[in-house]
């Protein structure tokens, strides 16, 4: 089954506020409201534009629809890399906006008890700016991105 078959399956069947899709950047998982989530796509042609930010990479044609496009890690002020065979754009809608994200690799959709969940220190670590909680799974921690702060530079136009 694909990505985009898998993730329809679940987004039919569920209630998405308390899913979460992941996805790495270097060796830290995030993760995104399945809320916001379209689509997941792997890396393809994107056409640069002129005058603006260095982690807008340009714009994707996506069945006739244009969609910008964020190079995630350099969003996060992370070093950038070459893209490789796991590089995926997650399509996300907000603010009635479509957004590509790029990230390294998706990894999976969790159900996190939002109760339970832990509220993200204050720190002056910029990325914990746009985080909005902290899951602790078996094995790893999940850094939950709130997709408004995280673009909220990004929402408007240049």
């Amino acid at each position: 089954m694909s990505e985009n078959t898998a993730l329809a399956t679940v987004m039919a069947t569920d209630d998405l506020s308390n899913r979460f899709l992941t996805f790495a950047i270097e060796d830290t998982i995030y993760g995104i409201s399945l809320v916001n989530v379209l689509e997941i796509i792997g890396i393809q042609s994107i056409t640069a534009v002129p005058n603006i930010p260095s982690h807008v990479k340009g714009l994707i044609n996506l069945r006739g629809k244009v969609v910008p496009v964020i190079d995630t890690r350099l969003k996060m002020n992370k070093s950038e890399r070459p893209y490789d065979d796991l590089t995926c754009i997650i399509v996300i809608d907000i603010q009635d906006m479509h957004i590509g994200l790029i990230v390294d690799s998706v990894s999976e959709v969790i159900s996190v008890d939002l109760n339970k969940a832990a509220v993200p220190p204050k720190t002056y670590v910029q990325e914990n700016q746009f985080l909005s909680s902290v899951v602790q799974r078996e094995n790893h921690t999940v850094l939950n991105i709130d997709l408004e702060k995280f673009l909220a530079t990004d929402l408007r136009p240049y």
